[in-house]
């Protein structure tokens, strides 16, 4: 008889490793031939019909990005070259955890994904509202995203589980401090920054490569609601931040945002104080500043929901040349997992709908599945290599090589700083925000069942901060663990 205690796969075999994707060398890039990774994935963007298995709310809106600085230096990207080039674009704002029903105000993360319409096809920029991540390896975020919705037999939050996770997962606690200070609740979708989060890999036409970050900063300023303002809002219109980005397009006044980028050379990465492809840290902006790339515009609404903000499809798989990924092993796992919830949630032919297909046309040999409602090929031959005419590569665009070593092996990240980032942030903030910081992770915490998970939370935020653990344990009523 097998022990009950032993992680298994879906067909039985134990587990290994359940919190390191498998890699080639430690900075990878992932294995395909991580079947446990893969299952995990793959189960998980199957588990809820049909909304989103995260993101489900959200609101979306249609404009443009126009380039305002030459980075011709750095990246060959059709739509990043060029001063005052134009590209169309689509954003769908959401926020995470909840449901299509759920209410807009609650202390979340938000999603932040744009889709540019370039005339070397379609690129997608799937980030967040927050420039890290609760944690920095795929094969966690079925387990995360978990503790995010609901129990099994209550149909409840649990904030017992919320906690538990974050807890044994020390790489949260940057995150978690954003996610419980000011910015946690934003005032609407117009007055908040977006993030790409993860590092892309930027290369310019002599073949040179550069690691990227992106940020969107909004020019209407950051706002942010205080808890009691959101509750209330949750109450009394659940789809406020939805009502608002509608209702500000249709009077004219049309959000916008400021694209900047960190570059960091590529010789860097070996040599930075932390793994620069870690999503739970930030770059300095004193080392990496910030250079202006264009200017986003929001200026028009959906026609029809459904068909457009519904039906969208986002996935940080979705490239173009100038453009390639990082080992960021975060970002491998998104690669497919993204792209295969589509197909499950929309279908194989998503991509063809008119709110997904790019403009400047489609030619390959993908054929028949459900759904197809165009020509499907037509006539055209339809496998390749053939003797007649049909469409081939261009080895020009073929992605740019970087260097792989070790063993393929399930490893971490070598560098385990949890702490240093988590406790900068917290000594940026005013002595209000810090009591705020403060009051809603003590209110956020009060409901956890177990003292042990407490204590053990306590002491993350000890180890960032002396003065943020002692205030969360006596907030708690429990005294900060004498082994930190």
């Amino acid at each position: 008889m097998a022990n009950n205690k032993h992680l298994t796969t879906s067909w039985g075999a134990p587990v290994g490793d359940n919190q390191n994707s498998m890699t080639a060398g430690s900075r990878g890039p992932t294995l395909i031939q991580d079947v446990h990774l893969l299952e995990k994935l793959a189960h998980f963007n199957r588990e809820r019909v049909p909304e989103r298995v995260v993101h489900a709310k959200g609101a979306g809106a249609h404009g443009y990005f126009e380039v305002t600085n030459d980075v011709s230096n750095y990246t060959k990207a059709d739509l990043f070259n060029g001063l005052g080039k134009q590209t169309p674009l689509f954003i769908r704002f959401s926020t995470v955890a909840g449901e299509n029903g759920s209410a807009d105000t609650v202390r979340d993360p938000r999603g932040f994904a744009v889709k540019f319409y370039t005339e070397e096809g379609n690129y997608d920029i799937v980030g967040n509202n927050t420039p890290v991540f609760f944690i920095r390896d795929a094969i966690k975020f079925p387990d995360f995203i978990h503790t995010q919705k609901r129990d099994p037999q209550t149909h409840l939050k649990n904030p017992t589980a919320v906690w538990d996770f974050w807890s044994l997962s020390p790489e949260s606690l940057h995150q978690v401090s954003i996610l419980m200070s000011d910015r946690g609740i934003p005032a609407t979708f117009r007055h908040m920054h977006g993030f790409g989060s993860h590092t892309f890999k930027w290369v310019n036409k002599a073949g040179e490569g550069f690691w990227v970050k992106y940020h969107f900063k909004t020019e209407q300023g950051v706002k942010n609601l205080s808890p009691d303002l959101a509750a209330k809002l949750a109450g009394e219109n659940p789809d406020y931040h939805t009502e608002d980005l509608f209702n500000a397009i249709e009077k004219g006044e049309h959000p916008s945002w400021r694209l900047c980028v960190q570059i960091m050379p590529l010789e860097d990465a070996n040599t930075y104080r932390f793994d620069p492809f870690d999503v739970t840290k930030v770059w300095s902006q004193k080392d990496y500043p910030l250079i202006e790339v264009g200017r986003m515009v929001l200026n028009k609404n959906p026609e029809n929901y459904f068909a457009e903000v519904e039906q969208a499809t986002f996935s940080p798989g979705t490239l173009v040349p100038g453009v390639e990924v990082s080992p960021d092993k975060m970002l491998q796992g998104r690669l497919f997992a993204y792209a295969d919830a589509h197909r499950y949630r929309v279908g194989a032919n998503h991509q063809a709908l008119p709110i997904n297909a790019p403009k400047n046309g489609v030619h390959n040999y993908q054929r028949d599945g459900q759904m197809r409602f165009d020509s499907n090929g037509g006539r055209s031959v339809y496998y390749e290599p053939n003797s007649f005419d049909g469409p081939q590569e261009s080895p020009e665009n073929k992605q740019t090589p970087y260097p792989v070593e070790g063993n393929a092996d399930a490893v971490g990240y070598d560098h385990h700083d949890h702490y240093t980032q988590a406790g900068d942030l917290y000594r940026l903030l005013t002595k209000d925000e810090r009591t705020r910081l403060v009051h809603n992770v003590v209110e956020a915490m009060k409901p956890v069942a177990l003292e042990k998970i407490k204590l053990r939370q306590i002491q993350h935020f000890y180890k960032a901060d002396p003065e943020y653990g002692t205030r969360v344990a006596e907030g708690l009523g429990l005294s900060v663990p004498q082994e930190v």
